[in-house]
C-alpha cells in the first residue's frame, strides 16, 4: 500500500512520514519546495500544491490513503478547492483520508462528507512543540519566561502521538466520519510546564506571571499587531474546555499511552 502525506515537511507531517516508514509502508510526500524537504531516504517526494489541483495528479496515482491539511500557502489560508481534491482522490481510487485540524464546515471536509472516501478528522489540542517556538530562545539566553495566566491548564499533545494516530487510521481505518480529539495524558499549568522543562534540561526555568495589561504591553513592544495580541489574550485567558480536558484517544487508537510533557521536554532538551 502507498500512502500520500500532504504537509509532509511540517511538524506533524514529518512525524507521520516517519511513523509510516517505520511500519514498512511506501510513503509519498507532497511539497512545494523539494529542495527544502529534507525527508528520509526511501520517501517518494512529489512536487505539488494543494491550492493547485492540476499539480497533484501524479502524486495521487496508485495511493491507498492520503493525509490532508485544510490550508494552503505560508499564511495558512483556508483551502477553497476541497471538492477538486476529493474528486481527484476518487478518480485514482483512494480509499481513505485523514484531515488535520479538520472543521466540519470547511470546503474540504464538506467535500469528503459527500464522497465515497472513508474520512476522519483529527483535532489535536495545543502542540507540545509550540514550547520551542515560544520559549527556546528565552531559555537558552537564561532569561525569565514572562506570560499571563500562569495557572492556565492545557492538555498538550505530543506531535509524535498525533502522527501515530494519523498513521494508524490511514492504515487500518475504522473511524469513518468521526472527529478524533487528541490530547496528552494530563492537563498541565504554564507554571508546571516551566518546572518540568527545567527538570529536563537541568537548570531552573524562571517563570514570571504577567498581568493581562503587562502581557499586552510586552507583546506590542515585540512588534505583534493588535489582532495577534487579542488572539493570544483570548487563547490563553479563555482556553475552551476541550483544550484542558484529557481524553484517551491516543491510547485507544494506538494501543499505548500518550506521551507526557515531561517526556517531550527530555526528548527536546537540546533545543533549550
Amino acid at each position: 500500500m502507498t500512502f500520500l502525506v500532504t504537509g509532509a515537511t511540517g511538524t506533524v507531517g514529518r512525524n507521520i512520514v516517519a511513523e509510516l516508514l517505520e511500519a514498512g509502508h511506501q510513503v509519498r510526500a507532497l511539497t512545494r519546495n523539494p529542495e527544502k524537504a529534507g525527508l528520509p531516504e526511501g520517501v517518494e517526494v512529489f512536487v505539488g500544491d494543494l491550492a493547485q489541483p492540476e499539480t497533484l495528479d501524479a502524486a495521487f496515482a496508485g495511493v491507498t490513503a492520503v493525509h490532508l491539511i485544510n490550508f494552503a500557502g505560508d499564511n495558512y489560508e483556508p483551502l477553497e478547492n476541497g471538492d477538486l481534491i476529493v474528486k481527484l482522490a476518487e478518480k485514482h481510487g483512494v480509499r481513505r483520508a485523514t484531515v488535520l485540524g479538520g472543521r466540519a464546515d470547511g470546503p474540504l471536509e464538506q467535500a469528503l462528507t459527500g464522497s465515497e472516501l472513508e474520512w476522519t478528522l483529527l483535532s489535536p489540542v495545543e502542540f507540545m512543540s509550540n514550547t520551542k517556538q515560544w520559549w527556546a530562545e528565552t531559555v537558552r539566553a537564561g532569561e525569565v519566561i514572562q506570560e499571563p495566566f500562569g495557572g492556565r491548564l492545557s492538555a498538550m499533545v505530543h506531535e509524535r502521538d498525533i502522527a501515530a494516530v494519523v498513521a494508524k487510521v490511514l492504515v487500518d481505518g475504522g473511524y469513518d466520519g468521526q472527529e478524533l480529539v487528541l490530547t496528552g495524558p494530563e492537563a498541565v499549568t504554564t507554571e508546571e510546564k516551566a518546572r518540568q522543562l527545567g527538570a529536563a534540561i537541568g537548570k531552573e526555568v524562571a517563570f514570571e506571571e504577567l498581568t493581562e495589561a503587562g502581557a499586552r504591553e510586552m507583546w506590542a513592544a515585540k512588534g505583534m499587531g493588535p489582532e495577534l495580541i487579542e488572539f493570544l489574550v483570548d487563547a490563553l485567558g479563555n482556553t475552551p474546555e476541550i483544550g484542558y480536558t484529557v481524553v484517551d484517544t491516543v491510547e485507544r487508537v494506538t494501543g499505548r499511552p500518550a506521551r507526557s510533557f515531561a517526556q517531550w521536554a527530555q526528548e527536546n532538551a537540546a533545543a533549550f
